[in-house]
């Protein structure tokens, strides 16, 4: 679809500005700004595109697609893994949220300290490590392997999430 937009240009002068002006900054003329209507065509749609991506993919009958058992991080959490419809599934993207104050940082803190077995990587853009030190101390703890990263540069959290490589990340929170 073709972007259309509105120049303001100089009769006088041919200075243009994105607004009409009374007076011309460029020519001191009063009253010679008139609106045109700019057309410029937009690029084509990257999903309109003809060229294949290296794999074809074409639309299933929902009945065709075989079912197998995907593999699930099942917590130590009953009514999590119930929500979650098992567990956790690798490579999947949960966003948990609620009201200021519902506990939601608790609940991730808890979910990070009670996955055994899993390097976890918790990551806080509002609290310090000494704070969440402070809640973890009253929460049970069975993992060793649970990593707090204070972090609000999107850059430098895929950055250490790259060189910890781990196997759950939360991120606590999203603004």
């Amino acid at each position: 679809m073709a972007a259309i937009r509105t120049i303001f240009y100089c009769q006088n002068c041919g200075a243009k500005a994105p607004k009409w002006l009374g007076k011309c900054p460029t020519c001191g003329e009063w009253n010679t700004y008139v609106e045109e209507v700019v057309v410029k065509e937009a690029k084509p749609q990257a999903w309109r595109s003809k060229e294949r991506n290296a794999r074809d993919v074409k639309p299933q009958k929902l009945a065709d697609i075989s079912k197998n058992n995907q593999q699930r991080i099942v917590t130590d959490d009953a009514e999590l893994n119930r929500v979650l419809g098992g567990g956790i599934v690798p490579g999947s993207m949960v966003l948990l949220g609620g009201e200021p104050g519902f506990g939601k940082s608790t609940l991730m803190l808890q979910l990070s300290l009670l996955l055994n077995n899993y390097k976890v990587l918790y990551v806080s853009g509002e609290e310090s490590e000494q704070q969440i030190k402070m809640r973890a101390e009253r929460l049970p703890s069975n993992n060793t392997e649970c990593y707090i990263l204070t972090e609000t540069n999107t850059e430098n959290i895929f950055t250490h999430i790259a060189a910890l490589e781990p196997d759950v990340v939360i991120i606590d929170s999203i603004q």
